[in-house]
């Protein structure tokens, strides 16, 4: 198979509330070079538990673990972020956010695009942040 899929999953068992059927994964490990990231929010990944309800900066926090976590288990690391795209529910979180995210991001210089949307999957979650790196050679 030309892509590997990094923690496959189904909508069913994450949101059981919503009718939803959709078979999707946390990352995909492109031709090996590249890995594309599920937009991550403060969830965590092994018990789909939601986490930091009303704190931004923390839910930011987490978001950030996981891209980590997951490039990591693709074979990349955060220094090889190329582009992020951060969504949030309410631009006064924006300051919140972009603080906790360039703690992690310091000296990397990724593309960002920033964009505020009405609602995120889960009315607890208020920031999802998704990333694009490579698999150096």
């Amino acid at each position: 198979m030309a892509h590997t899929r990094l923690r496959k999953f189904n909508t069913k068992e994450t949101y059981p509330e919503q009718k939803l059927d959709n078979d999707l994964s946390q990352g995909v490990v492109a031709r090996g070079t590249m890995v594309f990231l599920r937009g991550q929010v403060a969830q965590d990944l092994d018990t789909r538990e939601s986490l930091h309800m009303g704190d931004p900066g923390a839910q930011t926090d987490k978001a950030m673990a996981n891209i980590k976590m997951l490039l990591e288990e693709a074979g990349s690391e955060m220094a090889h972020i190329c582009k992020i795209v951060v969504y949030v529910t309410d631009i006064r979180y924006r300051e919140a956010v972009y603080q906790a995210m360039g703690k992690w991001l310091k000296g990397i210089h990724p593309c960002s695009t920033g964009i505020v949307v009405p609602a995120l999957a889960r009315p607890e979650w208020v920031v999802e942040i998704d990333a694009t790196a490579v698999i150096p050679d």
